[in-house]
């Protein structure tokens, strides 16, 4: 089942006909309207330069300008990012988050990397096609196939770490994924029209660039972004060795494919402070993929409003704080584990048997900056715990112990390759498992947009607050007109509560 929203035609059309709609191109690039950065990307036949839509530049003559699906269709074109907007950087399209869909699995997929350690044939294992047909989908909507997008994905991993590094340009090569440094050379003349030195040479030193192994960027987003709910959910649930909010920043542990990493978000005014420091350099377009996944970076909040703001009881509390995102998470099996520690106890509980997992069974890291020790214990060390060791009730340990025995032997997958229908049944058939805990892996784990608690305490007692049918039954039927955001809804309801999830720690 596919969760693709149906916009309003006063909203940013649907990505798969964006580019295609010739006068909206052209009224958001006169505009400078970046809302639609990510949606499309503006090719300039004269000067062969592709931009973002809200490109500070003097737009182009109408007939100057055509329109692209995505920075892959360009380069593949044979356009080169404008050095003004650096279209390469813009959020990404919201269609990824916000679907089910085979292409949208693959650009999931794609954006971890997994065409670079798996290649193509790994990609459409996967996701259960030939190799034909996923190079034919993508194509069809995106203007560029698998290898395209994965190119794209290196030249801008490359840009960030020949900026933000001091790191030889030989080890930048590998570690962006190209194969030899005659292409790693080649694309980045192609792609950007600078050579890496030149590149190394107009870039600003940052303080990130002294430290070894530290990379500091910046995440875009889409406007608005209210980090209230946002870091403080992630902050108050917080994991100990795990995560901690230390200096204004939410820091955590990240097990990556090559190694594992550190990763320091600061919500600021205008876009996310991001600091990464990673046993292996190979793992940073990874490591930020995971993060904006985290953050929901890539969310349309002018689309989830609108569509929220029809309903007059939720209205008033969207006009009060705009822009409310899911927090999610960076490893879907992770969260799993933790929703069953956090059936019906407390915050303060759930972090508390978390803390233990992890102090038993995590493997050690770490941390000179901070007060992180551990990565979270993956299903296949969990899976060999003596249930008898868990200061659980007995029918918890079967709930957990089934759990991660079926995500250990891959019984059950929940990653970005995951159908949300097909995981919702497989959760669902584990004992323990009711209605709450499949819904809220939906929501945070998996990502589905339209993910609903209608039997949440919490959710239940905001909707009788405001006028809403608090009953579960009677509050799905009233949701079914925020679909396809009710994950959004949710976070608006809980966020009348004065809950420490709510706000951001001092």
């Amino acid at each position: 089942m596919s969760h693709s929203r149906q916009p309003d035609a006063r909203t940013v059309p649907h990505a798969r006909i964006m580019h295609t709609d010739t006068e909206r191109c052209v009224r958001a690039v006169q505009s400078k309207d970046a809302r639609f950065d990510g949606w499309f990307f503006t090719a300039v036949l004269t000067t062969r330069i592709y931009c973002r839509p809200s490109c500070p530049a003097v737009p182009p003559k109408a007939e100057n300008m055509t329109f692209l699906p995505s920075a892959a269709a360009c380069q593949q074109a044979g356009f080169r990012a404008c050095k003004r907007c650096r279209p390469d950087t813009s959020p990404g399209s919201p269609e990824w988050n916000a679907r089910a869909d085979t292409v949208a699995r693959a650009m999931r997929l794609i954006r971890d990397g997994v065409v670079d350690r798996e290649g193509v044939p790994g990609l459409a294992a996967r996701l259960g096609y030939s190799t034909r047909q996923i190079e034919r989908q993508l194509l069809a909507e995106l203007g560029a196939g698998p290898l395209a997008l994965a190119r794209a994905q290196r030249a801008q991993t490359a840009r960030l770490l020949i900026e933000t590094t001091a790191i030889p340009m030989t080890e930048i090569a590998f570690a962006a994924g190209f194969s030899s440094i005659r292409t790693f050379n080649d694309t980045v003349r192609e792609v950007f029209a600078l050579s890496p030195s030149e590149l190394r040479t107009r870039a600003a030193r940052g303080p990130g660039r002294q430290t070894p192994g530290a990379i500091s960027l910046r995440l875009p987003y889409r406007a608005p972004l209210n980090p209230d709910n946002l870091f403080g959910h992630l902050a108050a649930t917080a994991v100990p060795g795990v995560e901690e909010w230390r200096g204004g920043a939410y820091r955590r542990t990240l097990r990556l494919p090559y190694g594992h990493g550190i990763a320091e978000l600061t919500p600021q005014p205008d876009h996310i402070g991001c600091r990464l420091s990673l046993t292996d350099p190979r793992d940073l377009a990874v490591a930020i993929s995971r993060c904006r996944w985290l953050l929901d970076l890539d969310a349309d909040p002018a689309a989830v409003d609108e569509q929220l703001s029809a309903d007059p009881l939720l209205a008033p509390l969207i006009r009060k704080a705009p822009g409310r995102r899911v927090p999610r998470t960076v490893d879907a099996a992770e969260f799993a584990v933790r929703a069953v520690l956090g059936q019906q106890v407390s915050t303060a509980a759930a972090r508390t048997h978390a803390g233990r997992l992890v102090a038993a069974h995590g493997v050690p890291v770490g941390d000179r900056e901070g007060g992180l020790t551990h990565l979270f214990p993956s299903p296949e060390a969990l899976a060999a715990l003596d249930p008898d060791t868990l200061a659980l009730p007995r029918s918890r340990r079967t709930t957990l112990t089934t759990l991660v025995s079926a995500l250990a032997d891959g019984t059950i997958g929940l990653g970005f390759d995951s159908d949300w229908e097909r995981a919702r049944v497989q959760l669902g058939a584990l004992p323990g498992f009711g209605p709450w805990t499949v819904e809220v892996i939906a929501m945070r784990a998996l990502g589905d947009p339209d993910a609903f608690l209608p039997t949440d305490l919490g959710m239940r007692r905001a909707a009788g607050g405001l006028g809403l049918p608090s009953t579960p039954a009677a509050l799905t039927a009233r949701a079914a007109h925020w679909r396809p955001w009710r994950a959004y809804a949710v976070q608006y309801l809980w966020a009348t509560d004065d809950h420490p999830i709510n706000s951001l720690p001092e």
